[in-house]
């Protein structure tokens, strides 16, 4: 799964290279958050497949990967081998259609994995847990539908998302209920949600309907995310250069202004392309860092030529391009990123993936690349006290 961070110059909230999601930074709610908090898993799906539940990750307390059963207690992984062993059966039995099961969340940096019909297939390496990775077609996860839904509970709060980073499968909703107030929630669908996206997706000319995967019974399974579309060859290599292209000439004679952090407007960063190179100055006019050009791959994984590392310059330009590389607003808007939706993936050469997931969200909101988080445009509610969390399996539909 790929590496997603969410970074502001005072907090972090990140998934590293384990993929799972976590979260620092201080606040005076710590003493509020207990050692557990309930997760309600609702189903609503309309599917009479059973369904299971897998809470895994990193237990903040110690660092061990590992998973939670029901009740909310930990267990270590043990050692895996080479080639990879089989791991424990870490699942809990979930609801069927039209139930609900409570289970208990520890301070993780973790998924929430729900898969319908079967259980999924976990295996241990001697470096950890291999994560599923559907877009190898020998993955023996290939033909079950399933999602998952990443979170941090630590002594911050609880933070916890709707995600379709990796892929769109199975439509779902994540919510928090706090100390006082209203519960927030996000990640649901409009009504007829998810066969407009899929039907969207297919009539999208270019390949973009090789992304979606259906099983033996011809079923749709998933979409999947247009990085591992490149890299398995579903979609052309080239598929963004065009756009990339013209980013390029524009600003070799026009200076792109990237202001990364919304709670400090004065930290501004200045970039000009020579040759192959976009160089970044800062106000003072020192060059702070550069990016080669990058390619469609760079662009959906936000990686590669837009490496993002954990530091305050580098890492939040680099979200700052990506989102603007994905959301076709580079040309269009010199201060990046641009705050405004409705200039999001106007060109026609832009993220059809994630386009097509964020007109089919109920409220807008969706984890369509890993950098979607910038101007607060994700899936994602946190809460510095929270009560009560909620998984709802939602309709296909």
């Amino acid at each position: 799964m790929r590496i997603r961070r969410l970074l502001t110059a005072t907090a972090v909230a990140l998934v590293t290279a384990a993929g799972l999601l976590t979260a620092t930074g201080g606040g005076a709610a710590e003493a509020a958050v207990p050692a557990t908090i309930p997760l309600t898993i609702t189903n609503n799906s309309g599917r009479g497949d059973a369904v299971w539940i897998y809470n895994l990750g990193t237990n903040l307390a110690t660092g061990q990967q590992g998973w939670a059963d029901a009740a909310g207690n930990f267990h270590a992984w043990p050692a895996g081998g080479n080639p990879p062993t089989p791991a424990p059966d870490a699942s809990i039995a979930g609801p069927g259609n039209g139930g609900s099961i409570t289970i208990r969340m520890p301070k993780f940096s973790g998924r929430v994995y729900f898969s319908y019909g079967q259980k999924l297939v976990f295996k241990l390496t001697t470096g950890g847990l291999v994560q599923p990775a559907v877009q190898n077609p020998s993955d023996p996860n290939r033909n079950i539908l399933f999602a998952s839904s990443e979170y941090t509970l630590n002594d911050s709060g609880l933070w916890i998302n709707s995600t379709q980073v990796d892929m769109f499968a199975v439509p779902y909703a994540v919510g928090v209920r706090p100390a006082s107030g209203a519960t927030k929630t996000t990640g649901h669908l409009k009504p007829g949600g998810y066969n407009a996206f899929f039907n969207s997706l297919r009539n999208q000319g270019g390949g973009w309907g090789n992304l979606i995967h259906t099983a033996p019974n011809g079923t749709i399974l998933r979409a999947l995310s247009p990085l591992y579309g490149v890299e398995t060859g579903a979609i052309p290599a080239n598929i963004m250069d065009d756009y990339i292209n013209r980013v390029w000439s524009k600003y070799s004679s026009q200076t792109l202004t990237v202001t990364p952090f919304t709670d400090q407007p004065g930290i501004k960063y200045f970039g000009r392309v020579s040759g192959n190179t976009m160089n970044f100055t800062n106000s003072s006019g020192q060059v702070v860092t550069s990016f080669q050009k990058p390619d469609s791959a760079s662009v959906f994984g936000c990686f590669k030529l837009l490496d993002a590392p954990n530091d305050l310059v580098r890492g939040p330009i680099s979200r700052t391009l990506c989102a603007g590389y994905n959301r076709s607003t580079l040309l269009t808007n010199p201060n990046q990123p641009d705050p405004n939706n409705s200039n999001f993936y106007k060109d026609a050469v832009t993220n059809q993936y994630s386009k097509k997931i964020h007109e089919q969200m109920a409220d807008g909101k969706a984890y369509g690349f890993a950098f979607d988080d910038v101007g607060a445009h994700e899936a994602l509610v946190h809460d510095g006290n929270p009560q009560q969390a909620y998984v709802t399996l939602d309709p296909f539909n």
